[in-house]
């Protein structure tokens, strides 16, 4: 069967470029910017309709586009901006960068309409979801804080993991099979303040891409979705600024010209302080005035031009939660860096050379009393990829690259300090190689139809120096077998065939199917939905297979204009296997066999998604919902019977809406409903001599009370002069208006009074809150 993929995808390859014309032709080939500030744009969208020849901008805001000799108009849109149209007369091969216009502003000396984009309609993505910075931050959030995970998870196919998250479940995936990239550095922990707030800052944000299903080929290492985040390059142009004054955090972003139109910079920071008013708690509350919960992170960034064909970029992020409470500290926090070089070959050839580090740690300690201890855990990554993208003609873009990735994982060192005595326990530390090879191609077959189709082949090596448990069948810990340094000692590997079509059946409808195989070789070691920032990541090893996952899609899409609406449904079908889940009671605290408490089956998830989306007029906004179920069957848990996994949500149903009344005021409000989680509950109990025992359900039998939210917000733009480039806004928000009592967890106690009695509590998080805050920009 691998054999057969792998011929065919080479064979379509093939045959898609063997269609030589006799015609001279030559390619136009440059950047798409913005006018205002530099910045490239992603996905705009270039089109010659004599020809019905078309082309986007890549992620870097590349375009190439190959014709006939001759004199042709070449229309340049991007959504929100003005249409350009540009005659150009192709003698010969030649570079052209393109500025466009926000929608808002007025010009002159090019051609502009209102034309209506039908990017949904043709394009080859599908189960692809796009945000920019604007739609995240009509969005009315928590605290007043704009954020961009929030937004993701009122998506159709996605879900909350538990109140307050920033984690989240795509397609009934568990969280940890969501690859979350900050400029293409991994995000092993997207949360700030135990989840309520995410770790990207708005501010520093350009574009926001979701896969749910077709995953490009250059991507791999999860089975649910591909979360990717680009940074803002900075303003080229102008010296510029921003930030926002809230009740409980602030942040400020400047950005400019390092050489005016050739290099540029961002630093984006931002910090919560409510733990500077807890002193002033002391006489009421003596444990408050001593508690410490803050956040803080920064986003830099500088690009430099050197050349016509060369760009640099080079970007980090920093971030660390803080928490202290009566002598406990609990510290956790990313750090990623990316380096990545854009070279031009020629205008059919764009590469990009990226070099990336990932680290995730975190810390819990004591520092009061005795014993004292502290317990560390830390996940590193040193990342290279080196990416093409051919250009061969105006009817195939190919993609093709390697990536590699050198994972570290310390799981835990603990060091309890008790007088003059130090005991040091340490859990076994272990490295591995995950490497891959792909290659793409994005085939247009007439004016209707247009197919993608790739390969991906992925590495997983488990690397010494090491000290590997064994495990018999029941899962009984045998010995231990040591390997030397850098010995490689296990590998994993496997074919992941892509692919995708569209059937254009006219410019407001067409019809889209995709499949993918994906495989996952590190995985979370957590036993709640949600997660918490002491959760493990662990690798694929001997006794540990790599998960796979195959996925079916289909859907229908369908724009009406006078309402400006975009409409969709779609299907889905996901078959797992060597799914992870623990057996009752696992430990997975400290524990050095932690690989003894894992059991492992399959799952499938299925489902149906619609959307009604505006992005025009006065009000925008969009409604989604999705029917779904996932299931799970693992050896060893639930009697070996099926069961729903604790990522089941039957309903999700989600409703944003912006309006604007006026240029200076409008209105956002969002309403969230999510069936309840799936938990396992006790259903009886009996004596075993003077000691009550619970009997329990099986597993994920009962489900919690449904999950609901309205959020509202009201944005006011300050009355600013014309000849003033400052400008500010009051935004005032209420979270959770009609004080929804949402479960967080429910919890069981024996009657003090009656044994025989035991009653439930339900726990919840977060009441009405509501917020203000101030904006600005200059």
């Amino acid at each position: 069967m691998k054999r057969y993929i792998l011929t065919i995808i080479l064979g379509l390859v093939f045959f898609s470029f063997t269609n030589v014309q006799g015609q001279t032709k030559y390619t136009i080939s440059g950047y798409v910017k913005d006018k205002e500030n530099g910045e490239t744009l992603l996905g705009a969208n270039i089109y010659q309709s004599d020809t019905k020849t078309g082309a986007t901008t890549n992620i870097y805001g590349f375009y190439s586009v190959t014709l006939p000799a001759g004199k042709y108009n070449l229309s340049f849109t991007y959504i929100g901006y003005q249409e350009r149209i540009i005659e150009v007369d192709l003698k010969e091969n030649y570079s052209l960068d393109v500025e466009l216009v926000a929608s808002a502003s007025i010009i002159s000396e090019v051609t502009v309409s209102d034309k209506k984009l039908n990017d949904n309609i043709t394009s080859n993505d599908m189960s692809l979801f796009r945000l920019d910075n604007k739609a995240i931050s009509q969005i009315p959030v928590f605290m007043g804080e704009s954020d961009l995970v929030k937004a993701v998870q009122m998506m159709p196919g996605v879900s909350i993991a538990s109140e307050g998250s920033s984690s989240f479940i795509v397609r009934g995936g568990s969280a940890d099979q969501n690859l979350i990239l900050l400029d293409e550095a991994t995000v092993y922990n997207p949360s700030h303040l135990m989840g309520f707030f995410s770790v990207f800052n708005s501010d520093a944000i350009k574009d926001v891409k979701l896969y749910k299903g077709d995953i490009p080929a250059a991507n791999g290492g999860r089975l649910s979705s591909l979360l990717d985040v680009r940074m803002k390059d900075g303003n080229k142009k102008n010296f510029a600024g921003s930030g926002g004054i809230g009740l409980i955090s602030s942040r400020l972003t400047l950005e400019g010209p390092v050489v005016k139109d050739k290099a540029s910079f961002i630093v984006s920071g931002r910090r919560t302080y409510a733990d500077l008013f807890f002193p002033l708690f002391e006489k009421r509350d003596s444990l408050l005035s001593q508690t410490s919960l803050y956040f803080y992170d920064l986003n830099a960034k500088i690009n430099w031009e050197i050349s016509a064909k060369d760009r640099i970029f080079v970007s980090s992020y920093f971030g660390k939660d803080v928490f202290k409470f009566t002598g406990q500290d609990i510290n956790w926090g990313n750090n990623t860096e990316t380096f990545r070089w854009n070279h031009i070959y020629n205008p059919r050839l764009f590469s990009n050379l990226t070099l990336l580090y990932s680290d995730y740690s975190y810390s819990l300690s004591s520092t009061t009393g005795t014993p004292k201890f502290v317990w560390t855990s830390n996940l590193r990554d040193y990342g290279l990829r080196y990416d093409f993208t051919a250009y061969p003609n105006s009817k195939n873009t190919l993609r093709y690259g390697i990536t590699g990735t050198l994972h570290q994982f310390k799981p835990g060192e603990f060091v309890v300090t008790m007088e003059d005595t130090t005991f040091i326990a340490r859990l076994k530390e272990s490295k591995a190689l995950e490497y891959a090879g792909y290659i793409s191609n994005d085939q247009k077959i007439g004016g209707t139809l247009t197919l993608n189709y790739g390969l991906r082949y992925s590495f997983f090596s488990s690397i010494g120096e090491a000290t590997l448990n064994r495990y018999d069948s029941a899962h009984n810990f045998i010995d231990t077998v040591h390997y030397g340094k850098n010995e490689i000692y296990n590998t994993y590997s496997g074919f992941e065939p892509r692919f995708s079509l569209t059937w254009v059946i006219n410019e407001k409808s067409s019809v889209k199917a995709a499949y993918n195989r994906t495989m996952q070789y590190v995985q979370l070691a957590s036993n709640s939905s949600g997660g918490n920032p002491l959760d493990i990541w662990f690798p694929a090893s001997p006794n540990v297979k790599p998960q796979s996952g195959h996925q079916w899609n289909a859907g229908y899409f369908r724009n009406f204009d006078k309402p400006g609406l975009e409409t969709s449904a779609e299907l889905f079908y996901k078959r797992m296997y060597d799914q992870v889940d623990f057996k009752d009671y696992a430990n997975l605290l400290l524990n050095d066999r932690m690989e003894g408490e894992l059991r492992f089956g399959d799952a499938q998830a299925y489902g149906a998604e619609f959307l009604v989306r505006k992005n025009s007029g006065n009000l925008t906004g969009w409604i989604s919902y999705t029917l779904s179920r996932s299931e799970r069957k693992i050896d060893g848990i639930n009697n070996n019977k099926t069961y729903l996994s604790n990522f089941d949500r039957t309903h999700n149903l989600s409703v944003v809406a912006t309006y604007n009344f006026t240029k200076r005021l409008s209105v956002s409000a969002n309403w969230v409903y999510v069936s309840g989680v799936p938990v396992t509950l006790p259903v009886g109990r009996y004596y075993f001599g003077n000691t009550l025992i619970p009997v329990y359900s099986d597993r994920n039998e009962a489900r919690l009370p449904a999950y609901h939210r309205l959020d509202l917000s009201v944005t006011i733009k300050n009355k600013n002069r014309k000849d003033r480039k400052f400008n500010s806004e009051w935004n005032f928000s209420v979270y959770n208006v009609y004080n929804r009592k949402n479960p967080y967890s429910y919890y069981f106690e024996t009657d003090r009074t009656n044994p025989q009695v035991i009653k439930s509590y339900k726990m919840s998080l977060l009441p009405i809150v509501p917020s203000i805050t101030y904006n600005f920009n200059f």
